[in-house]
């Protein structure tokens, strides 16, 4: 089943959020073969949870902190997420990798307490424009999936996966369907060499600019299992016409 994912970043107020949910909820009833994900920021968790409860759209979190409890101001453990029954967690997020400096090796501690909570994380991947133009794309990614999974490696079975091209996220210059597919199918590829015991279940999702214009066109390609998608996600109209594009 495809995942269509919103990642709203820092925007919408818990106010907002219920004033979104009235407007989406009504426009993706009885969408029952693909997953739909939301992942507000944390001050809307409580509301969207309550409003989804006993709905079919799930709800995910941007970020975490690895360690459960601890000295760690201004962070958010999975222990405290879990009470809002969230079903995914974003993990390595570009703007988490570039804009606060985390490392590989945290987002391999983060993936690790995700796996360990039981919540499904959504290892987020791609390259810089540099390295685009440097031709080391494949190069880039193997390594942050490779590092991502170091001693998890029996567990790839366990995430989805968001390939998102640091070049294209906010920029309106999405990858091209073929791009994305290219990357995609040497993901999952990647993935039978890492585990010999995979057995397919990773989505791989693409995320990057994408908008009603172009998703449907995303989805026909044979390897893109779904869709990461930011600015597009936030009016409710815009994303629930991504939801219903194939």
């Amino acid at each position: 089943m495809k995942l269509i994912a919103a990642n709203w970043k820092m925007n919408l107020t818990p106010s907002q959020t219920k004033e979104y949910f009235e407007k989406f909820l009504p426009l993706v009833e009885g969408i029952k073969d693909r997953e739909i994900l939301i992942c507000p920021p944390f001050t809307s968790l409580c509301v969207a949870n309550e409003i989804l409860r006993d709905k079919w759209v799930k709800l995910g979190a941007q970020n975490f902190h690895y360690e459960a409890k601890g000295a760690y101001t201004g962070e958010i453990s999975l222990i405290m997420l879990k009470e809002f029954d969230i079903s995914y967690v974003i993990v390595g997020h570009s703007e988490r990798r570039w804009i606060f400096g985390e490392s590989d090796e945290l987002i391999n501690k983060k993936l690790t307490a995700a796996l360990q909570y039981g919540i499904r994380p959504i290892l987020c991947v791609g390259e810089r424009i540099e390295e685009r133009e440097a031709g080391l794309t494949f190069k880039v990614v193997e390594t942050q999936i490779r590092i991502a999974l170091s001693g998890l490696e029996a567990y790839t079975d366990s995430l989805d996966i968001a390939y998102e091209p640091v070049w294209a996220i906010g920029t309106g210059n999405p990858a091209t369907p073929e791009d994305a597919q290219l990357v995609h199918a040497f993901i999952k590829e990647l993935l039978f060499g890492i585990n010999p015991n995979h057995r397919g279940e990773t989505r791989v999702l693409y995320g990057g600019s994408v908008n009603p214009q172009n998703s449907s066109e995303f989805l026909k390609m044979k390897d893109v299992d779904g869709l990461l998608v930011g600015g597009a996600s936030l009016d409710p109209e815009s994303f629930a016409k991504i939801v219903k594009s194939f």
